[in-house]
């Protein structure tokens, strides 16, 4: 089991993969390379942040149009708020997000292998409705 202690600090995204539960198809969920950290610290807290790599830079060097917005809104994912273990998962109790309806607590399976975090996250695709588990492959730095 892992300690509370194991987790402390940052660690980078590796991959960020999704695989169909029925089809064992497995893709990527931003971009083969997405840029992302997650932080957990010895006061309990906690922060993500993942971005898409190749995320378009709007033409007039600032999004102004609604969909310039969404497209990069669409691209990324942060939140932050508390955390705490149990034997197998890692609960992430998010506080803010970049989409209100993650203002929820996030139970996640979690393996710890020396400086590898991989995150799960199992459930239906938001758009599609498919069974899908998500992986979050992590670095420590």
């Amino acid at each position: 089991m892992a300690r509370p202690e194991d987790l402390i600090g940052t660690w980078r995204m590796r991959a960020w993969t999704r695989e169909s539960a029925s089809t064992g198809e497995t893709s990527d969920c931003l971009g083969p390379d997405p840029i992302g950290y997650i932080s957990y610290h010895a006061d309990g807290r906690m922060m993500a942040t993942v971005f898409r790599r190749d995320r378009p830079a709007p033409p007039a060097g600032r999004p102004r149009t609604e969909g310039e917005k969404a497209e990069l809104f669409d691209t990324m994912l942060a939140y932050v708020g508390a955390y705490s273990l149990s034997e197998s998962e890692v609960t992430h109790h998010v506080e803010a997000a970049w989409a209100p309806d993650w203002e929820i607590d996030l139970s996640r399976p979690f393996q710890l292998e020396r400086h590898r975090l991989t995150i799960e996250a199992p459930g239906d695709d938001p758009i599609t409705g498919e069974s899908i588990v998500q992986r979050m492959v992590f670095e420590k730095v």
